[in-house]
């Protein structure tokens, strides 16, 4: 079922909030809900390592401030507790292996949830998790922001509108450097360095996997070489490449190779959509969308270098927020995020028996075959 009909349960208003983890991308999160909702939203959080540290926009440590008395934040040593203040909504920010637990619990104490992606580091009770939202008519929108950005949505109308014609294949990278993700952590500590935490770089850079399928549809199968290849103090995969069968108009194939690394200095980030009538290229890494016509000539351009990365989140929150007030459903629902994880687990699976993996397989055994 498509978040377009995955439709959410009664409004109401945000009034509380509970935060399971304050990292990086919690206090992002928190940061921005104070920013465009003030004092007027009760925030709890439960937590573990209770470090108090505040983390800036730019992923730098901000000294002399705590984290909890500077967002006025309540803080509870058990989920239980914290859950017990019934929260209007959740937001799942820590560790992606422990999403589905701390989602499922949410959603039985009648909370709506933003979960951060990967949906999880398996597909183990996933399809109840999406069964339960559905039955409790509550939002559950997986967090990614790259729906938001101008680039991905001009994309998108490029295609509707068949600018390009038919699409013939398509490639996208994302390679990083893991050890400059987190200039405040050691690299080595990161949820993406470490396999029981569900890191990795086909999970963690999971993106490209959601948002080429929000533009292409879903995989019949993959093929992916890759695993811990670099020299990285970690024990997941840090290269991953892969090809991805998508079924185009008519039923034809439509090839897609996904490039996804923890190595790459300086960071590459671009896709690239070649059709019969031309060809459009997104680079976030460039900050830059261009469109050539058949003929090859430059018949687009857009440059993103003013746009502010935190305004993707923002956009977001927003749209979570609205979604949760308004009975709306989320641009991506917990079914969509458990596509997108179908496939990187097809990834990974490849990785391991050298062998092409159907997609609907992965999903069938998950439970999530009508998903």
């Amino acid at each position: 079922m498509s978040a377009a009909r995955e439709l959410a349960g009664a409004a109401r208003p945000v009034r509380s909030c509970l935060f399971v983890g304050l990292g990086g991308i919690g206090q992002r999160h928190l940061r921005n809900l104070r920013h465009l909702r003030g004092g007027e939203v009760e925030v709890h959080a439960f937590r573990v390592r209770r470090e108090r540290h505040v983390v800036s926009d730019t992923l730098q440590l901000v000294h002399g401030e705590d984290v909890e008395r500077k967002y006025e934040v309540q803080v509870h040593d058990e989920l239980d507790a914290a859950l017990a203040r019934k929260p209007d909504v959740v937001f799942v920010t820590n560790p992606s292996s422990f999403h589905v637990d701390i989602t499922r619990r949410a959603l039985a104490a009648g909370a709506h949830v933003l979960v951060e992606k990967p949906l999880s580091h398996s597909l183990e009770g996933v399809a109840e998790l999406v069964g339960d939202a559905r039955l409790r008519g509550l939002v559950g929108y997986v967090a990614y922001q790259l729906r938001f950005h101008p680039g991905f949505l001009r994309v998108q109308q490029i295609l509707q509108q068949g600018l390009i014609g038919r699409p013939l294949f398509a490639e996208a990278t994302v390679g990083e450097y893991l050890p400059s993700f987190h200039p405040y952590e050691d690299y080595r500590r990161m949820y993406a360095s470490r396999r029981e935490l569900g890191g990795g770089v086909t999970l963690s850079q999971i993106h490209e996997i959601d948002f080429l399928m929000a533009l292409l549809g879903r995989p019949e199968r993959v093929f992916s070489m890759g695993g811990k290849l670099s020299a990285l103090e970690v024990d997941v995969d840090d290269v991953s490449s892969s090809l991805l069968e998508f079924r185009g108009a008519e039923g034809r194939v439509l090839p897609v190779r996904l490039h996804q690394d923890f190595v790459q200095r300086p960071s590459e980030r671009r896709t690239v959509i070649v059709g019969e009538a031309g060809k459009v290229e997104w680079s976030l890494s460039g900050k830059t969308l261009r469109r050539y016509a058949s003929d090859g000539s430059l018949c687009e351009s857009q440059d993103h270098s003013e746009l502010a990365r935190n305004a993707l989140f923002e956009a977001e929150l927003s749209h979570f927020l609205s979604c949760v007030e308004s009975g709306g459903a989320p641009c991506v629902s917990l079914t969509d995020g458990a596509q997108s994880l179908a496939v990187a687990l097809a990834i990974l699976e490849s990785q391991k028996s050298g062998s092409p993996v159907n997609v609907g397989a992965v999903l069938d055994r998950a439970g999530l075959g009508a998903a």
